[in-house]
Protein backbone atom coordinates (compact mmCIF):
# COMPACT_ATOMS: atom_id res chain seq x y z
CA UNK A 1 0.00 0.00 0.00
CA UNK A 2 1.38 3.37 -1.03
CA UNK A 3 2.35 5.68 1.82
CA UNK A 4 0.80 9.15 1.84
CA UNK A 5 3.07 12.16 1.90
CA UNK A 6 3.04 14.25 5.08
CA UNK A 7 0.71 17.24 5.04
CA UNK A 8 3.56 19.67 5.64
CA UNK A 9 5.40 18.35 2.59
CA UNK A 10 2.32 18.76 0.39
CA UNK A 11 1.80 22.32 1.65
CA UNK A 12 5.48 23.13 1.10
CA UNK A 13 5.36 21.73 -2.43
CA UNK A 14 2.19 23.66 -3.23
CA UNK A 15 3.68 26.86 -1.82
CA UNK A 16 6.83 26.41 -3.89
CA UNK A 17 4.73 25.81 -7.03
CA UNK A 18 2.67 28.95 -6.42
CA UNK A 19 5.83 31.00 -5.80
CA UNK A 20 7.44 29.65 -8.96
CA UNK A 21 4.36 30.40 -11.06
CA UNK A 22 4.21 33.91 -9.65
CA UNK A 23 7.86 34.61 -10.39
CA UNK A 24 7.52 33.17 -13.89
CA UNK A 25 4.23 34.83 -14.88
CA UNK A 26 4.33 38.24 -13.17
CA UNK A 27 6.95 39.81 -15.52
CA UNK A 28 4.93 38.92 -18.62
CA UNK A 29 1.59 39.93 -17.04
CA UNK A 30 3.12 43.22 -15.90
CA UNK A 31 4.43 43.88 -19.41
CA UNK A 32 1.05 42.95 -20.91
CA UNK A 33 -0.72 45.37 -18.56
CA UNK A 34 1.81 48.12 -19.15
CA UNK A 35 1.57 47.81 -22.93
CA UNK A 36 -1.83 49.56 -22.67
CA UNK A 37 -0.39 52.57 -20.80
CA UNK A 38 1.67 55.54 -21.86
CA UNK A 39 5.38 55.72 -21.12
CA UNK A 40 4.92 58.27 -18.31
CA UNK A 41 2.82 55.72 -16.41
CA UNK A 42 4.61 52.49 -17.18
CA UNK A 43 8.05 53.94 -16.42
CA UNK A 44 6.94 56.36 -13.71
CA UNK A 45 9.73 57.24 -11.26
CA UNK A 46 7.39 58.97 -8.83
CA UNK A 47 4.99 56.12 -8.01
CA UNK A 48 4.91 52.61 -9.46
CA UNK A 49 1.15 52.55 -8.89
CA UNK A 50 0.76 54.92 -11.83
CA UNK A 51 1.27 51.89 -14.06
CA UNK A 52 -1.68 50.21 -12.34
CA UNK A 53 -4.19 53.05 -12.46
CA UNK A 54 -2.98 54.91 -15.57
CA UNK A 55 -3.28 58.48 -14.31
CA UNK A 56 -1.04 59.94 -17.03
CA UNK A 57 -2.72 57.69 -19.61
CA UNK A 58 -6.09 59.11 -18.54
CA UNK A 59 -4.79 62.66 -18.82
CA UNK A 60 -3.23 62.14 -22.26
CA UNK A 61 -5.80 59.89 -23.95
CA UNK A 62 -9.01 60.28 -21.95
CA UNK A 63 -9.00 56.64 -20.78
CA UNK A 64 -6.99 54.59 -18.32
CA UNK A 65 -5.90 52.22 -21.10
CA UNK A 66 -4.82 52.86 -24.66
CA UNK A 67 -3.78 50.87 -27.71
CA UNK A 68 -1.44 53.57 -29.04
CA UNK A 69 1.57 51.34 -28.46
CA UNK A 70 0.15 48.56 -30.62
CA UNK A 71 -1.08 51.02 -33.25
CA UNK A 72 2.33 52.64 -33.46
CA UNK A 73 4.23 49.35 -33.62
CA UNK A 74 1.98 47.46 -36.05
CA UNK A 75 0.78 50.27 -38.31
CA UNK A 76 3.15 53.21 -38.03
CA UNK A 77 6.35 51.16 -37.78
CA UNK A 78 4.98 48.24 -39.85
CA UNK A 79 5.74 45.51 -37.36
CA UNK A 80 3.52 43.20 -39.43
CA UNK A 81 6.25 43.01 -42.07
CA UNK A 82 8.73 41.76 -39.48
CA UNK A 83 6.14 39.20 -38.34
CA UNK A 84 5.78 37.85 -41.88
CA UNK A 85 9.57 37.71 -42.28
CA UNK A 86 9.85 35.83 -38.99
CA UNK A 87 7.20 33.34 -40.06
CA UNK A 88 8.91 32.66 -43.38
CA UNK A 89 12.33 32.25 -41.80
CA UNK A 90 11.32 30.09 -38.84
CA UNK A 91 9.08 27.73 -40.82
CA UNK A 92 11.77 27.33 -43.49
CA UNK A 93 14.47 26.65 -40.91
CA UNK A 94 12.32 24.07 -39.10
CA UNK A 95 11.26 22.29 -42.29
CA UNK A 96 14.78 22.05 -43.72
CA UNK A 97 16.44 21.22 -40.40
CA UNK A 98 13.98 18.45 -39.56
CA UNK A 99 14.17 16.94 -43.04
CA UNK A 100 17.96 16.79 -43.02
CA UNK A 101 18.08 15.92 -39.32
CA UNK A 102 15.71 12.95 -39.51
CA UNK A 103 17.47 11.49 -42.54
CA UNK A 104 20.94 12.11 -41.13
CA UNK A 105 20.09 11.04 -37.58
CA UNK A 106 18.50 7.81 -38.79
CA UNK A 107 21.44 7.00 -41.09
CA UNK A 108 24.00 7.63 -38.35
CA UNK A 109 22.05 5.67 -35.75
CA UNK A 110 21.85 2.65 -38.03
CA UNK A 111 25.37 2.91 -39.41
CA UNK A 112 27.95 0.46 -38.14
CA UNK A 113 30.91 2.42 -39.47
CA UNK A 114 33.34 4.38 -37.31
CA UNK A 115 32.88 7.59 -39.30
CA UNK A 116 29.37 8.03 -37.85
CA UNK A 117 30.88 8.72 -34.43
CA UNK A 118 33.31 11.31 -35.81
CA UNK A 119 30.58 13.07 -37.78
CA UNK A 120 28.65 13.51 -34.55
CA UNK A 121 31.75 14.77 -32.74
CA UNK A 122 32.44 17.34 -35.47
CA UNK A 123 28.79 18.42 -35.31
CA UNK A 124 29.10 18.80 -31.54
CA UNK A 125 32.20 21.00 -31.94
CA UNK A 126 30.36 23.30 -34.34
CA UNK A 127 27.39 23.37 -31.97
CA UNK A 128 29.62 24.44 -29.09
CA UNK A 129 31.17 27.36 -31.00
CA UNK A 130 29.64 30.83 -30.58
CA UNK A 131 27.27 31.47 -33.48
CA UNK A 132 28.64 34.91 -34.21
CA UNK A 133 32.10 33.46 -34.93
CA UNK A 134 30.66 31.17 -37.60
CA UNK A 135 28.88 33.99 -39.42
CA UNK A 136 32.14 35.76 -40.33
CA UNK A 137 32.87 33.04 -42.88
CA UNK A 138 29.63 33.79 -44.71
CA UNK A 139 29.94 37.58 -44.93
CA UNK A 140 32.61 37.88 -47.65
CA UNK A 141 30.93 35.61 -50.23
CA UNK A 142 27.54 37.14 -49.42
CA UNK A 143 28.87 40.64 -50.09
CA UNK A 144 30.74 39.61 -53.24
CA UNK A 145 27.72 37.78 -54.67
CA UNK A 146 25.30 40.52 -53.57
CA UNK A 147 23.39 38.06 -51.39
CA UNK A 148 23.69 39.90 -48.08
CA UNK A 149 20.49 41.15 -46.46
CA UNK A 150 18.07 38.63 -47.98
CA UNK A 151 15.91 36.18 -46.05
CA UNK A 152 17.12 33.27 -48.18
CA UNK A 153 20.75 33.68 -47.17
CA UNK A 154 19.80 34.08 -43.52
CA UNK A 155 17.79 30.86 -43.69
CA UNK A 156 20.85 29.06 -45.09
CA UNK A 157 23.02 30.30 -42.23
CA UNK A 158 20.42 29.46 -39.59
CA UNK A 159 19.99 25.93 -40.97
CA UNK A 160 23.76 25.42 -41.01
CA UNK A 161 24.04 26.53 -37.38
CA UNK A 162 20.94 24.64 -36.23
CA UNK A 163 21.70 21.38 -38.03
CA UNK A 164 24.20 19.95 -35.50
CA UNK A 165 21.61 20.35 -32.75
CA UNK A 166 18.83 18.62 -34.68
CA UNK A 167 21.25 15.91 -35.77
CA UNK A 168 22.25 15.10 -32.19
CA UNK A 169 18.71 15.29 -30.83
CA UNK A 170 17.17 13.08 -33.50
CA UNK A 171 20.11 10.67 -33.46
CA UNK A 172 19.53 10.07 -29.74
CA UNK A 173 15.83 9.39 -30.37
CA UNK A 174 16.61 6.96 -33.19
CA UNK A 175 19.12 5.18 -30.96
CA UNK A 176 16.32 4.43 -28.50
CA UNK A 177 14.22 2.70 -31.16
CA UNK A 178 15.09 -1.02 -31.52
CA UNK A 179 16.59 -2.00 -34.85
CA UNK A 180 14.23 -4.98 -34.81
CA UNK A 181 11.48 -2.67 -36.06
CA UNK A 182 13.46 -1.84 -39.19
CA UNK A 183 14.35 -5.45 -39.81
CA UNK A 184 10.78 -6.67 -39.29
CA UNK A 185 9.45 -4.10 -41.75
CA UNK A 186 12.03 -5.06 -44.37
CA UNK A 187 11.24 -8.75 -43.88
CA UNK A 188 7.62 -7.88 -44.64
CA UNK A 189 8.68 -6.35 -47.96
CA UNK A 190 9.47 -2.71 -47.13
CA UNK A 191 12.54 -0.99 -48.47
CA UNK A 192 14.83 0.81 -46.05
CA UNK A 193 13.18 4.15 -46.80
CA UNK A 194 9.68 2.69 -46.50
CA UNK A 195 10.57 1.22 -43.12
CA UNK A 196 11.89 4.63 -42.09
CA UNK A 197 8.78 6.47 -43.31
CA UNK A 198 5.97 4.13 -42.29
CA UNK A 199 7.38 2.44 -39.18
CA UNK A 200 10.13 4.50 -37.53
CA UNK A 201 8.83 8.06 -37.96
CA UNK A 202 5.37 7.35 -36.45
CA UNK A 203 7.06 5.79 -33.42
CA UNK A 204 9.36 8.74 -32.76
CA UNK A 205 6.92 11.50 -33.77
CA UNK A 206 7.04 13.11 -30.28
CA UNK A 207 10.81 13.41 -30.67
CA UNK A 208 10.37 15.13 -34.03
CA UNK A 209 7.88 17.59 -32.48
CA UNK A 210 10.25 18.33 -29.60
CA UNK A 211 13.24 18.88 -31.87
CA UNK A 212 11.17 20.99 -34.24
CA UNK A 213 9.99 23.22 -31.40
CA UNK A 214 13.55 23.84 -30.19
CA UNK A 215 14.62 24.60 -33.77
CA UNK A 216 11.70 27.00 -34.06
CA UNK A 217 12.71 28.81 -30.87
CA UNK A 218 16.31 29.12 -32.04
CA UNK A 219 15.27 30.85 -35.26
CA UNK A 220 12.39 32.81 -33.70
CA UNK A 221 14.40 34.33 -30.84
CA UNK A 222 17.67 34.97 -32.65
CA UNK A 223 18.94 38.53 -32.52
CA UNK A 224 22.66 38.58 -33.27
CA UNK A 225 22.59 36.68 -36.57
CA UNK A 226 19.40 38.18 -37.97
CA UNK A 227 20.48 41.66 -36.91
CA UNK A 228 23.79 41.19 -38.71
CA UNK A 229 22.61 39.42 -41.86
CA UNK A 230 19.34 41.22 -42.66
CA UNK A 231 18.70 44.69 -44.02
CA UNK A 232 16.24 47.01 -42.32
CA UNK A 233 13.49 46.10 -44.80
CA UNK A 234 13.89 42.36 -44.15
CA UNK A 235 14.21 42.46 -40.36
CA UNK A 236 12.58 39.81 -38.24
CA UNK A 237 10.70 40.61 -35.04
CA UNK A 238 13.49 40.59 -32.46
CA UNK A 239 15.80 43.05 -34.31
CA UNK A 240 12.75 45.14 -35.15
CA UNK A 241 11.85 45.39 -31.46
CA UNK A 242 15.39 46.57 -30.70
CA UNK A 243 15.05 49.29 -33.34
CA UNK A 244 12.04 50.72 -31.48
CA UNK A 245 14.33 51.58 -28.58
CA UNK A 246 16.36 53.95 -30.75
CA UNK A 247 20.05 54.75 -30.41
CA UNK A 248 22.40 57.58 -29.56
CA UNK A 249 21.53 59.46 -32.77
CA UNK A 250 17.80 58.72 -32.96
CA UNK A 251 15.14 58.72 -30.26
CA UNK A 252 12.97 55.63 -30.11
CA UNK A 253 9.55 54.89 -28.65
CA UNK A 254 9.79 52.42 -25.81
CA UNK A 255 6.03 51.75 -25.72
CA UNK A 256 6.21 50.48 -29.29
CA UNK A 257 8.84 48.03 -28.06
CA UNK A 258 6.68 46.97 -25.10
CA UNK A 259 3.68 46.32 -27.34
CA UNK A 260 5.86 44.42 -29.83
CA UNK A 261 7.34 42.28 -27.04
CA UNK A 262 3.86 41.20 -25.97
CA UNK A 263 2.92 40.51 -29.60
CA UNK A 264 6.03 38.38 -30.11
CA UNK A 265 5.73 36.46 -26.84
CA UNK A 266 2.04 35.51 -27.04
CA UNK A 267 2.46 33.08 -30.00
CA UNK A 268 5.22 31.23 -28.15
CA UNK A 269 2.96 30.71 -25.14
CA UNK A 270 0.17 29.35 -27.35
CA UNK A 271 2.60 27.11 -29.24
CA UNK A 272 4.08 25.56 -26.11
CA UNK A 273 0.65 25.01 -24.56
CA UNK A 274 -0.62 23.37 -27.75
CA UNK A 275 2.32 20.98 -28.06
CA UNK A 276 2.97 20.41 -24.35
CA UNK A 277 2.04 16.71 -24.44
CA UNK A 278 4.27 16.00 -27.43
CA UNK A 279 7.13 17.93 -25.84
CA UNK A 280 6.92 15.98 -22.59
CA UNK A 281 6.59 12.68 -24.44
CA UNK A 282 9.55 13.52 -26.64
CA UNK A 283 11.81 14.54 -23.77
CA UNK A 284 10.95 11.45 -21.71
CA UNK A 285 11.31 9.18 -24.74
CA UNK A 286 14.85 10.42 -25.24
CA UNK A 287 15.74 9.35 -21.71
CA UNK A 288 14.32 5.81 -21.90
CA UNK A 289 16.04 3.00 -23.68
CA UNK A 290 13.65 1.25 -26.05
Amino acid sequence: MARKSPIWLSVLSLGFLVLWLALASVPFLWTLWGSFKVEADFFSRQDWRNALFGMRTLAETGATSTGLGYEGAWIKEEFWKATINTGIMTLSVVAISLTLGTLGGYALSRSGFRYAFWILIIALVFRAMPHITLVSGYLLPFFELNLWGHLTTTIIVMVAINQPFTLWMLHSFFQNIPKDLDESAMVDGCTRFQAFRYVIIPVMWPGVITTGLFSFLLAYNDFALTGLLLTEENRTMVPKIASFLGNAQEQGNVMYAVAAVVSATAPLFVLVMFFQRQIVSGLTAGAVKG
